[in-house]
């Protein structure tokens, strides 16, 4: 048990920006056919219920109390705030190269107050690892960010501003996970999680879209995935990394994720990939190399 346990810690970090680069992907083929807090919504309760029954099929033990408390509201931060703030962002027109951008941040914006918040040390070399992350990012995303001019940025300022606090909050998630969920069962601080988004993310899509659903074997193949590969193993590699590891290091691996995303619309809708972004792709992966390692 002991050593399929190390084997997983060693290949989660791969596996996680390999599932977790492709939530993009899946935001784009649901557009057509979901409202995304409405999509996000039935995303979250298929995951925790899912998640609820195969942990009480178990018997895992489920967090009481404060504990219970804190796994929700972590939940809000991680999920409710974060991805709605980004989904519903992106639907409302802002750029997905300034939706990358603003992600790559999260990283610096981790690592400047871990130290803070948790006491972490950040060497000189993981500073380095992030600077390089962060150059290769805007290589990366620069074909969509070039075309973008002043007054189309000045029409997208709320949406702007969603996603900016969609990254803040995954940022005080991730450190408010470390910091108060450190301990328990994963299946039923997930379950509770994802019950905590869910109940603040339903009242946002009530309140704010028609909550338009239209059935077909597209949108069921892509719930299937958004439930099973990222709600559930994405987000429990996630939460396993931020358990066994400085949130610093498992923050710098957001990096890789627009890289992913540039190779996976180059495979899967035939976007183009220039040499400029190779190269930015190169000097992420350095960078990650450099933040993460111990």
């Amino acid at each position: 048990m002991q050593g399929r346990t190390e084997l997983l810690l060693k290949i989660a970090p791969g596996l996680f920006v390999l599932i977790w680069s492709t939530g993009w992907i899946s935001a784009r083929y649901a557009a057509p056919y979901a409202d995304p807090l409405t999509f996000l919504s039935l995303r979250y309760a298929c995951a925790g219920f899912i998640l609820a029954s195969l942990a009480i099929a178990m018997g895992a033990i489920w967090p009481r109390g404060k504990a219970a408390g804190h796994a929700a509201i972590s939940g809000v931060l991680l999920h409710a705030l974060y991805l709605g703030g980004v989904w519903w962002a992106i639907a409302r027109g802002l750029p997905a190269g300034i939706s990358g951008l603003i992600a790559a941040v999260q990283p610096i914006l981790t690592a400047l107050l871990a130290p803070l918040v948790l006491g972490e040390r950040i060497s000189p070399r993981h500073w380095a690892g992030i600077g390089l992350g962060f150059v290769g990012i805007v290589l990366v995303l620069w074909p969509k960010l070039a075309g973008l001019s002043g007054a189309a940025l000045a029409q997208q300022i709320e949406p702007l501003a969603v996603n900016v606090l969609g990254m803040v909050a995954v940022t005080a998630g991730t450190f408010y996970q470390k910091k108060y969920v450190q301990t328990g069962d994963l299946r039923t601080i997930t379950t509770l999680q994802y019950a905590g988004a869910f109940a603040v993310t339903l009242p946002l899509a009530v309140l704010t879209e028609p909550m338009r659903i239209e059935w077909n074997t597209i949108m069921v193949l892509n719930l299937g995935w958004a439930v099973f590969a990222l709600s559930i193993g994405a987000i429990g590699l996630l939460l396993l990394l931020i358990r066994r590891g400085a949130v610093s290091r498992a923050a710098a691996l957001i990096y890789l994720v627009p890289p992913s995303v540039a190779l996976e619309a180059y495979l899967l809708f035939g976007e183009t990939m220039s040499a400029l972004q190779v190269a930015g792709m190169i000097i992420t992966a350095f960078g990650v190399a450099l933040a993460v390692k111990r």
